[in-house]
């Protein structure tokens, strides 16, 4: 049950954390909480977002104590080569520029994105998984998206954003 969750676990906690060996932590501390926990779990209820449930406190829980040390502050450089980097022309460098552009996103925003569009949950599950109402959920999607958007048309980046780190 749990082993089929470990693909989509790394790949949330690989966007979260920003690099492999954090993401790893993560994951393993999600499912060494899970398997110790199972017997909290109600059978005919979502193990995926119950599992998601767990990460996203821990991820919480551990952004808490050094605070924010996923995320740089955007030098006027970083933001420079950011919009120097977006090519219209597609290809790779459309992917690169998606990267690019998700690691411009407030967390919060990134978190629902992620789980949403890669992850495949519903808005109930979303909410559940990370602890806030469905319409905060969808608020936050709408404005991620928007904010994608605005990005990869080569809107600028706002003074002070935060640029994710990404390994």
């Amino acid at each position: 049950m749990l082993v089929a969750l470990i693909p989509r676990l790394r790949r949330y906690a690989r966007v979260l954390c920003g690099d492999g060996p954090a993401a790893d932590d993560l994951v393993q501390d999600t499912l060494e909480r899970a398997c110790g926990r199972l017997s909290q779990w109600r059978p005919g209820t979502d193990l995926r977002a119950w599992v998601f449930t767990i990460m996203h406190n821990l991820f919480v829980s551990e952004t808490r104590r050094p605070r924010h040390r996923h995320e740089l502050p955007v030098a006027e450089d970083a933001v420079t080569a950011v919009d120097a980097a977006f090519d219209p022309a597609g290809g790779w460098g459309a992917a690169l520029d998606l990267e690019r552009a998700l690691r411009l996103l407030p967390e919060p925003q990134l978190q629902v994105l992620l789980l949403v569009a890669f992850e495949d949950m519903s808005y109930e599950q979303v909410a559940d998984a990370i602890g806030v109402p469905v319409g905060t959920v969808m608020s936050r999607l709408f404005r991620a998206r928007e904010r994608l958007k605005a990005l990869l048309e080569g809107e600028t980046p706002p003074r002070g954003a935060r640029l994710r780190v990404l390994k």
